[in-house]
């Protein structure tokens, strides 16, 4: 099939209607039977998941499953901003004025990925990270930095794929696809995890009771199949870490980097 079909194909396909009902079969207790399958075909390491695999009541509960204590130790430098997810890198750099440079080949816009001007002049000349999740990964998101959510936004839009054709192939589905914003304002300023729905992606729900204060490393949300988080830092905030790189894996919890403000008040 040819790029322009399969763009085309979907487009079609890309409709809430049908995202819709693949979410409400993986949700259906039939699902369950392709839970085992599921778990082979994406090597999933069963052995981390909270429960037994035959306590999961469907394929979209095993999905979205939490993971037994201790299996992703939290980074605790004061300083470090973790890992929400456990993911791919698939972009990282400086925040260029108002726009994240060369996300496989595409250049965003920071006030069109949040759809607020006033929020997105808070990033300008910042950071970046966008981590995409796999089927194979661990689907929760967590709290990168302790502090206190300060907003909470829905985004509606499309669920085109995030996957590397959707970020090659398609324009700027990360601008385009259904998203859910928290901001977060720690001891020295604020961070913004943006986490973006995709092709079949039923739904991103928060993890309830909704918390203001929290610290890093807390449950704040989870994705029923796979998706990507982008994470914006303000200029001047963030040093990233050394061993990290397009492409790298990085397990939710292990540091990304320091959040430079947090490491000169220490020394201070």
């Amino acid at each position: 099939m040819s790029n322009f079909l399969f763009r085309s194909f979907i487009e079609l396909s890309s409709r809430k209607t049908v995202s819709k009902t693949t979410g409400a079969l993986a949700k259906s207790s039939v699902s369950r039977l392709f839970i085992r399958r599921f778990a082979k075909l994406y090597h999933i390491n069963i052995e981390e998941a909270e429960l037994p695999i035959q306590q999961y009541k469907s394929l979209n509960q095993f999905f979205s499953r939490r993971l037994k204590t201790g299996i992703r130790p939290i980074n605790d430098t004061p300083s470090s901003c973790i890992s929400p997810v456990d993911a791919v890198i698939t972009g990282m750099g400086p925040i260029d004025d108002l726009t994240m440079l060369q996300v496989k080949g595409q250049d965003y816009r920071i006030d069109e990925l949040l759809q607020n001007k006033k929020q997105a002049e808070r990033y300008r000349n910042g950071y970046y990270f966008v981590l995409y999740l796999s089927p194979t990964d661990y689907h929760r998101i967590h709290v990168p930095v302790s502090g206190k959510v300060t907003e909470r936004e829905h985004l509606p839009g499309r669920v085109y794929p995030v996957n590397e054709f959707g970020l090659t192939k398609m324009k700027k589905v990360l601008s385009r696809n259904e998203r859910l914003v928290t901001y977060i304002d720690y001891t020295h300023g604020e961070i913004a995890v943006v986490k973006v729905g995709a092709l079949n992606v039923s739904s991103i729900q928060y993890v309830l009771p909704l918390a203001e204060q929290v610290t890093k490393g807390d449950e704040l949300a989870y994705f029923e199949f796979g998706s990507t988080v982008v994470l914006l830092m303000q200029e001047n905030e963030f040093e990233v870490a050394a061993n990290l790189s397009l492409g790298s894996r990085v397990k939710m919890g292990t540091a990304l980097g320091q959040m430079t403000s947090m490491l000169s008040s220490k020394m201070q």
